[in-house]
């Protein structure tokens, strides 16, 4: 499996843990940056190229990495195809992955240490999507695009 990896200032730290945890294990990972520490850096451009590299590799999954998750989150789902889902727990993203076909996990520097995000990621990357035509039919949903005025 593709990973592409990205993360802030904030998270930092944890994506280098994650990276080093993610070496050990049978995935292709790539770091879209941050590269290197920059306080107040901003989550856009991690989240941006995340976002881009899932949608071109229909396959991959991303992960991003920032302090709440909050905008990483709002910044990725931005992107038509891109699913990503902040998650806390591996219950969590298990339903993201099982309900949602979620393609990009977002995890927050903030509230979890490297353990917590090392089962989160876990959960999230070996559980399958239940493609039930319910569920697919959602999903599809989510890209609809309405203008407001």
């Amino acid at each position: 499996m593709e990973l592409f990896v990205g993360a802030d200032y904030r998270g930092f730290e944890k994506k280098k843990a994650l990276l080093k945890f993610l070496a050990t294990k049978d995935f292709t990972v790539t770091d879209v940056g941050a590269y290197s520490y920059h306080e107040g850096d901003d989550f856009n451009d991690p989240a941006v190229a995340v976002a881009r590299a899932v949608r071109r590799e229909h396959e991959a999954k991303g992960i991003l990495i920032c302090d709440s998750a909050h905008g990483m989150t709002m910044q990725a789902n931005r992107f038509k195809g891109v699913r990503a889902a902040h998650c806390d727990s591996p219950e969590s993203a298990k339903l993201a992955r099982e309900h949602d076909d979620a393609n990009v996990l977002c995890l927050s520097a903030h509230f979890m240490d490297d353990e917590k995000i090392q089962k989160v990621v876990m959960a999230f990357l070996e559980t399958k999507f239940d493609n039930l035509e319910r569920r697919v039919k959602r999903i599809n949903r989510l890209d609809e695009r309405e203008d407001y005025d």
